[in-house]
């Protein structure tokens, strides 16, 4: 049977980083995908999720730093596949990784990942996901185990595969992107990838020689602990899907379990930092 949308049109001024704060809003109340454009995003809700006051809570429509206006259309059936076709064009990552859909043409470069993305993040096109990448592209994995938190599309722990990481838990709360991440990660042949669906209570008994965290500011000030009780000695975290100034928070928490920033890379505000557990900085 057919499932009749709401698509709402969103204009946000200004469009950085307003959509995307829009977008996060969004998912947390039943959203489902998101078309960004240059005026601000497309947002799609099934019609019997849809009541006009659902977007009553939103923080960031009574923000006056943001001038936001919608409008509503009614859309029998929605071709999820042909919607992200349009707009999902490849991406390239410091001349070393590419990011791309099945029907893109094979690139020159030493990592190719192919997904399809859905209604799951992580394309590389935001800003954190490619920072990211950037960090993960600097690091040695050879041999070692990594955690990918908030794994979205799985691209991430796809990659960190590619850079010879002996194993991968990749895991996500949302069925979606765990659903999303087993697609990629049978489409790129990963070996070493094992996909859960749930949270950081996941984590218990476990030990990681590096954690990739691109989640955003809440979620990771309640799992920091949780990232550093299971993260080895010398051992790296990645965390980004905050701001500029959500750093001395992030950090602040971070240097209470002897976790100490090393880099950050930052793009249009947001930022990914790397941080090393004891040992040497």
């Amino acid at each position: 049977m057919d499932t009749s949308y709401i698509a709402c049109h969103f204009k946000v001024e200004p469009s950085q980083p307003g959509t995307e704060i829009l977008i996060a809003e969004l998912g947390d109340i039943g959203f489902e995908s998101f078309v960004e454009n240059e005026e601000g995003v497309t947002a799609y809700i099934q019609k019997s999720e849809w009541t006009p006051s659902c977007l009553d809570d939103l923080f960031i429509l009574k923000n006056e730093e943001f001038s936001i206006t919608y409008d509503l259309e009614e859309i029998e059936q929605v071709n999820w596949n042909e919607e992200w076709e349009k707009n999902f064009r490849p991406i390239e990552v410091d001349g070393t990784c590419t990011v791309r859909a099945p029907f893109h043409p094979d690139p020159d470069t030493k990592y190719d990942i192919i997904i399809e993305p859905k209604m799951s993040f992580g394309t590389g096109h935001h800003e954190t996901t490619h920072m990211m990448i950037q960090h993960l592209l600097k690091l040695d994995l050879a041999g070692k185990k990594v955690l990918d938190m908030g794994c979205g599309t799985g691209v991430l722990a796809i990659l960190a595969e590619k850079l010879r990481a002996s194993a991968v838990d990749a895991i996500d709360i949302d069925n979606w992107c765990y659903q999303n991440s087993l697609e990629n990660v049978d489409r790129n042949r990963c070996k070493n990838i094992s996909v859960y669906e749930g949270d950081a209570g996941l984590l218990e008994g476990k030990h990681y020689d590096a954690i990739i965290a691109n989640i955003n500011r809440n979620i990771l000030l309640e799992d920091i602990p949780g990232y550093a009780a299971c993260l080895r000695t010398d051992g790296i975290l990645l965390l980004s899907g905050f701001y500029r100034d959500d750093i001395p928070v992030i950090d602040e928490l971070c240097v209470k379990f002897s976790l100490n920033s090393v880099e950050k890379f930052e793009k249009n505000h947001w930022v990914a930092v790397k941080y090393k557990k004891g040992g040497s900085r």
